[in-house]
This record gives C-alpha cells, structure tokens and sequence, in this order.
C-alpha cells in the first residue's frame, strides 16, 4: 500500500513497487490524479495487480476505516509506505487551525496507527515492512516550519522506536528523512524544480523512492536519501542568532 500515491514521490513508490513485482493498493484525496497515475502503473506492469482507493487519510478515524477496507476487500499488505504529507511554511499565529489539526492527524495520527494495525497482522504472517516519510526539516526547526518540522520528527523518533519494539517479530520499520525534492508540494514552479535538480539543491522523486526503498528493503531504521545531504545537518543546527534572524526576515515574505 502506497498512500500519498497519485503523484511525485508517492508515484514513484507505486511505479517502482510494480517493477519489482509487486501488487500495489494506491491510496490518495484526488480522485482524477489518482485514476490516472493507477492507470499508468499498471500498464507499466500488466502482470501485476493495481488497485486504487480515493481516500482523505487527514481524520482521526482514517487508519481505521483504510484497516476495515482492506480487511474487507481480502486485500493483505505485506508493505505500507505512509508517503501521504502536507507541506506548510507559516508562522503558528498565522496559520488556521483546521490546517493544523489536518497535518497532526495526517502526518502523525494516521500513521501511527496504520503502523499499529498493520504491523500486528504482518506479525501473524510471518513479517513484513513499513516505511514511513519523515523530513530533512527535522534538523531544521526553523520559524515558519515549527508546524511541519515537528510532525515530522515525530516520525522519524516513532518509527526508530517501534522499529526496535517489531524487528524480532519480522517487520522492519524505516523511517525516511529526505531534504529537497523536485515536487509540487512546496509550490515551486516546474522552472525551479528543474533548476533545484541541476543544481543539486533537490532530488528528483524516482531518486529519492529508488533510495528509499533500497533502505527499506536493508532494514535501515533512518535513511538520509543521498549521502551529501547528510553533512549538513550539524550546519543546520548551527543556525542561530543574527543569522536566525536573518533568516527569518528573509523567508517572511515566502510565508503562505
């Protein structure tokens, strides 16, 4: 099960799971994007099984209501990748509450208990995987990201937790924590994405699935698609006093 699958990195994840031969359960909240990115990666892959399901995973009740499905469907999950995430770079004070509460429960809510229900029933199959999307801001706690960074470093700390609490049972729980990707979930335009790639500042989404699942698949607990991005998180931390502010002043005019 790939949620968050209708498009940039969820895609890949979908796309590269039926290269590998795998049937895939492509959960998402936009119905025609969905329709037609399940369309292509079954005909990627006629040999395997694609199904879809339109559905807003940004509720308290959404993990159970996916679990009910699936059980009800006969439909057994031996990978979930919690890939669904809403980005946001606004100030606490400024940013709605709805929105707030939609990114806890997507980002933290929902997965954790996709997580609970879907680990127990690989245990009694004998084991399975789950890989579950952090973010490079969790080393970057910055104004305008405290919403975002958080719930992202939540996480990365549960996963590497329950991680340990699961792996002598047979399911391996990774968490992935990737900086820039050349997706539309930060707004940038297609001219800056394909800037950002050039430049090495973002990685492209079939990189960064690729990457990722390579972790997953080793049983890493935490991966950092990409060494290079990897040497600057102690710099990341660094960042404070007048620099922080000039930080801050700057970015205030991208805030939304």
């Amino acid at each position: 099960m790939v949620t968050g699958a209708s498009k940039g990195i969820g895609r890949e994840y979908a796309l590269q799971l039926a290269a590998l031969g795998y049937n895939v359960l492509m959960v998402a909240s936009g119905r025609e994007e969905l329709e037609a990115t399940a369309a292509e990666v079954a005909a990627s892959q006629p040999s395997v099984w694609v199904k879809h399901l339109v559905k807003d995973l940004a509720s308290p009740t959404a993990a159970e209501e996916m679990f009910a499905y699936t059980e009800a469907e006969g439909i057994k999950i031996d990978i979930l990748i919690n890939n669904a995430g809403i980005f946001s770079f606004c100030d606490i004070l400024s940013t709605p509450i709805e929105r707030i509460q939609r990114m806890i429960y997507l980002h933290d809510i929902t997965s954790t208990l996709m997580c609970r229900l879907y680990a127990a029933d690989m245990i009694t199959r004998g084991g399975g995987r789950i890989l579950n999307m952090s973010s490079f801001s969790i080393w970057m706690p910055y104004p305008g990201l405290s919403l975002y960074s958080a719930s992202k470093a939540y996480i990365k700390s549960f996963s590497v937790a329950f991680s340990k609490e699961v792996e002598s049972q047979g399911v391996s729980v990774t968490a992935v924590c990737p900086a820039g990707i050349a997706t539309d979930l930060y707004g940038l335009s297609p001219k800056l994405q394909r800037f950002g790639v050039k430049t090495g500042i973002l990685m492209t989404p079939k990189s960064c699935a690729r990457r990722s699942l390579n972790g997953m698949f080793r049983g890493q607990r935490c991966k950092v698609p990409d060494w290079w991005f990897r040497l600057f998180i102690p710099i990341c931390q660094l960042v404070r006093g007048p620099l922080m502010r000039w930080l801050r002043n700057f970015t205030m005019q991208f805030q939304k």
